[in-house]
């Protein structure tokens, strides 16, 4: 199966189902596909999805916060307070624990903190601060520093995110063109559990979601991965039978 488009995806849901624009909904449908993207990305997090966003910290203000639409955070790199060409540092992810005894903070009655011995200088470390509640900039959560900038230092935080939704005004993306027997195979998931069964076909999906998912699997996190020149050709051995 080649790429598929929204459109195209929205008919093999109703003929695989046998059900029609009644009952399957768009709306419906849409909701089916975005559960599906969302299971495919937290079961393979693909190098499609990564991102890189520059900002400049605060001196004297121990947070940053998460680019919009953040999954995940795969590393946070700083640079001097001028520029960013230079080689930057990578920060070491702690606990928060480990961050607020390192920079003397004392946590007060009901979550209240007070500054003790507080830790300025070029960071060293940072966690997950929380604060997620949306997509946004601003409600995406915050990235805990330590020790707390004493300039405006330069970084870059490394992260996943997920890509834009599949819809009738994003008829392709790089699930649908990719991976699209998993795509489908995930929607019909959705879609039987919505009809409550026949559980058998309920039963197949899901083992043809997972088959297809090891084998994309295999190329995201394999040959993706990996290059001639510094990993090699692989390489299968063949067994021959002596002459």
């Amino acid at each position: 199966m080649s790429g598929i488009s929204y459109n195209t995806l929205v008919t093999q849901i109703r003929n695989y189902t046998e059900v029609d624009a009644n009952v399957f909904t768009q709306t419906i449908i849409d909701e089916f596909i975005g559960a599906a993207e969302h299971r495919i990305n937290l079961d393979l997090p693909m190098d499609s999805d990564r991102f890189v966003e520059q900002g400049t910290m605060a001196a004297d203000v121990n947070n940053i916060r998460v680019p919009a639409g953040a999954l995940f955070i795969r590393g946070v790199e700083v640079f001097n307070a001028t520029n960013s060409t230079e080689q930057g540092t990578w920060l070491e992810r702690r606990d928060q624990t480990f961050l607020s005894e390192f920079v003397g903070r004392l946590t007060g009655p009901e979550g209240s903190t007070t500054s003790g011995a507080d830790v300025t200088g070029k960071p060293k470390y940072y966690s997950m601060f929380g604060g997620a509640t949306g997509l946004s900039d601003t409600t995406s959560g915050s990235i805990y520093l330590a020790p707390t900038p004493d300039v405006n230092y330069i970084f870059r935080i490394y992260y996943n995110k997920m890509p834009d939704t599949l819809e009738s005004g994003n008829q392709t993306n790089y699930i649908s063109l990719n991976f699209p027997q998993g795509l489908l195979y995930a929607c019909l998931v959705e879609a039987y559990g919505f009809l409550k069964g026949p559980t058998d076909m309920l039963t197949l999906y899901e083992q043809k979601y997972k088959t297809e998912l090891q084998k994309f699997a295999a190329m995201q996190l394999g040959r993706r991965r990996r290059d001639d020149y510094t990993d090699g050709t692989i390489r299968i051995p063949i067994e021959s039978s002596p002459q």
